[in-house]
């Protein structure tokens, strides 16, 4: 089974999926916002697609480690998709993941235009991708 890995933002939610091992995140798509129920019947696409068990969903964290405006819309969300949904949904910090995504394609010599359509589906897999850093390191500790 894989992993989910969601940036909501308040135009668009970027996708990514892990591999079937739960190792590597991959940027897979960045759905244009519309209305709640439309957005979680493109998420129930990609979870029957992937065989997703698991949703993870960047929480958006100030420095301070505080959790302002943007932060509480995406509680609605989270609390949206655990009632709507039959799956295991966690929040990950994602501080930094955006800015990480606008550094590296900006490194890559992206135009601003194509750095634009991409920065949500590479912080998604950014938000995944630190998940799964995590939880493997955790599971090789146990097992160490």
């Amino acid at each position: 089974m894989r992993k989910l890995g969601i940036d909501y933002g308040s135009k668009y939610i970027g996708i990514a999926i892990s591999d079937r091992l739960n190792v590597v995140a991959h940027s897979k798509d960045v759905i244009k916002r519309s209305d709640l129920k439309n957005d979680l019947e493109l998420i129930k696409k990609y979870i029957k697609e992937f065989e997703v068990d698991q949703i993870v969903v960047g929480m958006p964290t100030s420095l301070n480690g505080t959790f302002g405006p943007r932060a509480k819309k995406t509680k609605q969300f989270v609390n949206f998709l655990n009632n709507s949904l039959e799956i295991d949904i966690v929040t990950w910090d994602e501080r930094y993941t955006t800015a990480i995504a606008e550094k590296s394609m900006i490194e890559a010599d992206l135009s601003r235009k194509k750095r634009k359509k991409l920065i949500d589906k590479i912080a998604a897999s950014l938000i995944l991708q630190n998940y799964l850093d995590y939880i493997n390191q955790k599971d090789g500790e146990n097992n160490g």
